[in-house]
């Protein structure tokens, strides 16, 4: 459901815009989301963009206008427009729910299958590689200005959910956006640098430890995070993103997972697929989502019993 006009006009009468992303942005989250900021503050309008907690953000995206976020706290209560970005539900806003629904105009951005359409106008494309991909369209309808910093945040998204232009949702529309991009200033070097070659040395000594308890079954490999690995290395949550790409290596294996224990003892599980299976849709069967190639969702565990329940619906 594209309303894309509809987004402009709404877009193009505002002058306060409250810009969202999910709980635990990842870099098409907070890349677009700050991207879409920026430009809505060149054009005139006034713009800020946080998400619900835990509000924490790893170091690599220290690169991006970090200056437009504002906590939870100081998100407007009532916004006049507010935009959604990324999220695939109303809960995934987390903490900003109430504003969500309190607004005067709700917009909804995104491009995962699962989208219910929970704003009062939706640009959801599924069809598309990334937010950052239908942020850039709805940038050009409006006329709103790119320059360098604004290139390069949505540069992020696109990079990072298309994996470094590797995986099959890599377009022909995907490459050229990133042309464009790379024209308007954006940096590749910072965005690869910052996401893919930036790590404190105690997570190498994190990861070898998940690692070594990594576990081959069927199509499956699989391992675990807990909270006990964090507290060893001192490493935040936030900062464990990079190793599900560890995990999934193994070429033996159709769908790579990683199950995170979190504080209250209940577990984040990230999936990913080399193609052949649809990990969003499993996901999704129990009250998560994500797309063909990468999912999530929660569940109270133990991890064999998340182990058991993933197999049953391969």
């Amino acid at each position: 459901m594209i309303s894309l006009d509809a987004a402009v006009a709404e877009l193009e009468n505002a002058s306060q815009i409250a810009v969202a992303c999910h709980v635990g942005p990842d870099g098409d989250a907070i890349g677009s989301a700050l991207g879409f900021a920026a430009s809505a503050r060149l054009a005139g309008r006034s713009s800020v963009v946080s998400f619900g907690e835990p509000f924490a953000l790893p170091p690599i995206y220290e690169y991006l206008p970090l200056e437009l976020l504002v906590p939870p706290k100081q998100f407007p209560t009532e916004p006049e427009v507010m935009v959604s970005i990324d999220a695939a539900s109303l809960d995934r806003l987390g903490s900003l729910v109430p504003s969500a629904t309190s607004s005067g105009s709700l917009i909804v951005i995104d491009h995962h299958i699962s989208n219910p359409g929970f704003g009062d106008i939706n640009v959801i494309d599924a069809e598309a590689a990334a937010s950052a991909q239908i942020v850039f369209r709805l940038l050009g309808e409006l006329g709103w200005p790119i320059d360098g910093s604004i290139a390069t945040a949505l540069l992020t998204g696109i990079v990072t959910d298309t994996g470094r232009f590797q995986y099959s949702n890599t377009s022909p529309e995907v490459l050229r956006i990133a042309a464009e991009l790379l024209e308007a200033g954006a940096r590749p070097e910072v965005v690869g640098q910052n996401m893919y070659e930036r790590v404190p040395f105690s997570f190498l000594k994190l990861e070898g430890d998940v690692l070594a308890r990594a576990e081959l079954d069927g199509d499956i490999v699989w391992s675990v995070l807990y909270q006990e690995d964090l507290t060893r290395w001192g490493i935040g949550m936030e900062d464990t993103d990079p190793l599900i790409d560890a995990v999934r290596l193994a070429w033996e294996a159709a769908v790579a997972v990683l199950i995170k224990e979190l504080a209250d003892g209940t577990f984040k599980v990230s999936l990913r697929s080399r193609g052949g299976i649809d990990v969003g849709s499993i996901a999704s069967v129990y009250g998560g989502g994500g797309h063909h190639n990468a999912g999530g969702f929660s569940h109270a565990g133990p991890p064999d019993t998340i182990i058991a329940a993933i197999k049953a619906r391969l």
